[in-house]
C-alpha cells in the first residue's frame, strides 16, 4: 500500500475577505475530489485573505498510478488562473516506512 500527499501553497488574486477566499478555494477542492477521488481540504492559512494551503492524499496499491494521480492534481491546481501556485510539497509513503 502506498500513500501520496500533496501540499499546495497558493497566493490568491484580488481577494479582500475570507468569504471571497472561500469562493475561490472551495471549487478547487471540490474539483480535485470529484475528478481524482482524492481526499482534499484547505489545511492552512484559514485566517489569511490572500494565502491558502490545500492538502490532499491518495492511497493506491501501485506507485505508478499514485504518481499519475498526483501529477494530474498538480497540473489542475497550477492551471487555475485565479491562483498563483507558490510551492508544492509531495510525499510518498509505503506501509514499509
Amino acid at each position: 500500500m502506498y500513500v501520496g500527499t500533496l501540499s499546495f501553497d497558493l497566493l490568491l488574486g484580488d481577494v479582500h475577505s475570507l468569504k471571497e477566499k472561500r469562493s475561490l478555494v472551495r471549487p478547487i477542492v471540490a474539483e480535485l475530489q470529484r475528478k481524482y477521488a482524492v481526499s482534499a481540504a484547505e489545511t492552512g492559512g484559514q485566517d489569511l485573505h490572500r494565502r491558502a494551503e490545500i492538502g490532499l492524499a491518495v492511497v493506491s496499491g501501485d506507485t505508478g498510478h499514485l504518481t499519475d494521480v498526483l501529477d494530474r492534481c498538480e497540473r489542475l491546481v497550477a492551471g487555475r488562473p485565479e491562483v498563483e501556485l507558490l510551492s508544492v510539497r509531495r510525499r510518498l509513503h509505503s506501509d514499509e516506512d
